[in-house]
């Protein structure tokens, strides 16, 4: 089925926050009605995707979509669109911060994207990168970079990259109150030790990410997503769990799938992964509106009256 998830399909109805949930009378404003207008008070508040809506779309038969936001607008953009899962990857570090790879980018720079687009979602899970770095040293570690995800930057769940070995580092976080989503197959913050980008779990190696996802699961993880694994293996591995799975490449077994928002969108030039399908052209048309802008300026035309006071 393609039917988009529900938070209200076939859990419980969620209550008000019995502690109080911003300053008092404080509501959206009207969609379109601009920053300055008035809050809608009738307005409800969108229900918020939680982790338990994943998992339910699995039982279901439903499916979600997830994209990368760095930003204010692209998160209220997409959370409107109704995108399900909003991703703060550490993929900002060669997306946002014009790093060759995803390696250098830190907490300290992650954690102001992912307050931003917390802030700007009303409706999306909004799940956090914990860059190469931050939790491979200790379960103790993980922990306090999980811990500072979700106070600071306001994340609901932060993700980690690796098998098996780190299932005690997801059980830490998990009993310490932090969701953690897990990462397997290709895993970028390990391109070096793995040789580069290569696709995972070919042949007799698909038993590996079997096992990896099923110690994840077991340990606490609410969902797994796999990157750049054959087709084949991704459908064995979601098979092998109870959680939703999420592909990047990785074929159309999951529940979920994730690209990142400038690949989606036709944002960044250059030659695209044979996993991403471009669903507009925006370095094209944003190239246009330079061009047109600084041609207008050049040329005296803007401002023109109607722009000046």
């Amino acid at each position: 089925m393609a039917t988009s998830i529900s938070p209200d399909s076939s859990t419980p109805a969620e209550v008000a926050a019995p502690y109080g949930n911003g300053p008092a009378g404080i509501s959206p404003a009207t969609p379109g009605a601009g920053a300055d207008a008035a809050p809608d008070a009738s307005r409800k508040p969108a229900a918020r995707i939680r982790t338990h809506h994943l998992r339910d779309a699995k039982l279901n038969g439903e499916r979600f979509a997830m994209l990368t936001a760095y930003d204010q607008y692209t998160a209220e953009i997409f959370d409107q669109a109704g995108i399900e899962v909003l991703l703060v990857g550490d993929s900002a570090s060669n997306n946002v911060f014009g790093n060759e790879t995803s390696l250098p980018v830190t907490v300290d720079e992650l954690i102001p994207l992912c307050r931003a687009v917390a802030r700007s979602a009303r409706r999306a899970l909004v799940v956090a990168d914990l860059p190469f770095g931050s939790y491979e040293v200790s379960p103790q570690q993980a922990v306090a970079t999980g811990v500072r995800f979700l106070k600071e930057g306001l994340a609901h769940a932060v993700k980690i990259e690796g098998g098996t070995f780190y299932a005690e580092t997801v059980r830490a976080m998990v009993q310490a109150g932090i969701p953690v989503m897990a990462h397997i197959g290709f895993t970028p913050q390990s391109e070096h030790a793995l040789g580069g980008y290569r696709v995972q779990g070919r042949g007799d190696d698909a038993q590996r990410l079997i096992d990896d996802a099923v110690a994840l699961a077991d340990a606490g993880a609410f969902s797994v997503l796999m990157e750049m694994v054959p087709a084949e293996t991704a459908a064995a591995v979601d098979a092998a769990v109870a959680v939703p799975t999420i592909g990047i490449g990785a074929g159309n077994a999951t529940t979920g799938q994730v690209l990142v928002w400038q690949d989606m969108a036709g944002l960044r030039g250059g030659k695209m992964a044979k996993f991403v399908k471009q669903y507009a052209d925006l370095r094209t048309s944003l190239s246009d509106a330079a061009k047109a802008y600084g041609e207008d300026v050049r040329s005296g035309q803007f401002p023109g009256p109607e722009h000046s006071f």
